[in-house]
């Protein structure tokens, strides 16, 4: 574009401009996690007032999402593809909209007019001399729900990194530039306490030297990194990761190799962590970022040699059905790419693994459970799990009868609620003719 400039100037205006092109009834959807145009949001929600019906859409809410507030009812309707802290409350409520959806088939959502969207509010780095502008942190479902849209507003921030791979908008196809320098959204490092490091040391004992991996955020992820210090030539194909996987690289433990599907790359769709992470990505060839279709489709990850997925749950009952995303029937995160991953993995003949602490509200609460609750949802079948890891140990589900499968998960199960699973799983599957002392050590 030789004028690209002149055009780039031409639609420069601020934020509160900006978003006046949102009509009632319009859909518009806001870049996903960290990379939220965070001015942008709060411009459009401070104009409820003269707007109804607006359909909102996004992912995982890292900022306010204050077009959820109760007094937005009406003015604004949020459709989630991943319940957050900010939007939890509002999807109980039946303030807000739900679509369960694998991470996988999100795109096609926008791409094929499922959800025609009028409007994208995404954060760019600037432009570059050739008139492109990355959308850095995230690429995921942004960018094909941008160039979906009949109108793109990029807020333009120096904080964002310029990320490679098919991370690129033109100038051209972005109707209004507003420039606003915010420090992008930050997660930041978790505490690992003695239950993640077992669980690391666990699931590292699973991973050989040349595997491909796909991980998470938070304090079991970071658990795992932390365990691998030892191992050669990992590899990341990945939807997302975080400053685990940098400081792995520093050390030379992940130089991608051995990959057998863009090798010597680090492969995502988005990154979530501290300032040094998005410092570190800026205009680093290492990584590329693509849209979460092509990263998280199942026959993609197949291509990858020694592929291991890792992913939490909330809940496993003891068929080693798995909930990832809902407490019974309250919507507390989304599907993610958990099946995405799992299924890949078989088709590559690799390892997937479900790992979690054995309690959750400060061990009061098994999540081993005989039974999912009442409402749960199953994000991944009990056909299609390989391991289920505990800080006490390691279940294999594959090829294991309903019995084996029982006595596995009762042996990562925290001691104090050994008895108690065995008892009532004998109860309901049973019909309490198991004699349940060879299931309790």
């Amino acid at each position: 574009m030789k004028d690209w400039r002149e055009y780039y100037k031409s639609r420069i205006c601020t934020a509160e401009e900006a978003v006046k092109c949102i009509k009632s009834g319009d859909s518009v959807v806001v870049g996903h996690a960290c990379s939220e145009p965070q001015t942008l949001t709060r411009a459009m929600s401070e104009r409820y007032q003269e707007l109804e019906n607006v359909k909102v859409v996004h992912r995982v809410g890292q900022g306010r999402s204050l077009y959820v507030q109760p007094k937005m009812e009406g003015h604004f309707r949020h459709i989630s593809l991943f319940g957050g802290p900010s939007t939890r409350q509002a999807i109980a409520e039946g303030r807000a909209d739900f679509i369960p959806r694998n991470i996988s088939e999100i795109p096609e959502l926008f791409t094929e007019g499922h959800i025609p969207l009028d409007v994208a509010l995404v954060t760019v780095s600037p432009p570059d001399e050739h008139g492109f502008c990355s959308l850095g942190i995230s690429i995921d479902y942004t960018l094909k729900a941008a160039k979906s849209a009949k109108t793109i507003i990029a807020q333009v921030n120096n904080h964002m990194p310029r990320t490679h791979g098919d991370s690129f908008l033109r100038v051209d196809e972005i109707a209004y530039f507003v420039p606003v320098d915010e420090p992008l959204i930050e997660i930041p490092r978790p505490e690992i306490t003695e239950a993640e490091i077992a669980i690391g040391a666990y699931i590292a004992d699973l991973i050989e030297d040349g595997s491909t991996l796909q991980l998470g955020i938070g304090a079991i992820p970071d658990a795992i990194l932390s365990s691998l210090k030892g191992k050669r030539d990992l590899g990341i194909h990945t939807e997302m990761f975080s400053d685990g996987v940098m400081e792995l690289v520093e050390t030379g433990v992940i130089n991608c190799s051995k990959k057998t599907l863009h090798p010597n790359k680090i492969v995502s769709t988005f990154i979530m962590g501290t300032k040094d992470l998005y410092e570190w990505v800026d205009d680093n060839a290492f990584i590329e970022m693509h849209s979460e279709d092509y990263v998280n489709d199942p026959n993609v990850i197949a291509q990858n040699y020694k592929m291991i997925s890792i992913n939490s749950a909330l809940q496993v009952d003891v068929l080693g059905q798995v909930a990832a995303d809902t407490l019974g029937p309250r919507q507390y995160s989304g599907v993610g790419g958990q099946v995405d991953f799992i299924r890949g993995v078989k088709r590559a003949g690799g390892k997937s693994i479900i790992a979690m602490r054995s309690t959750a509200a400060r061990g009061k609460v098994s999540r081993i459970v005989p039974a999912l609750y009442e409402g749960t949802a199953v994000t991944t079948t009990r056909t299609d799990v390989d391991y289920i890891v505990t800080e006490y140990g390691v279940a294999e589900m594959n090829a294991k009868t309903n019995q084996q499968r029982l006595k596995a998960l009762i042996a990562i199960s925290h001691p104090d609620f050994r008895e108690q699973i065995a008892e009532e799983a004998n109860r309901l599957y049973y019909g309490g003719n198991l004699d349940i002392s060879k299931f309790v050590k």
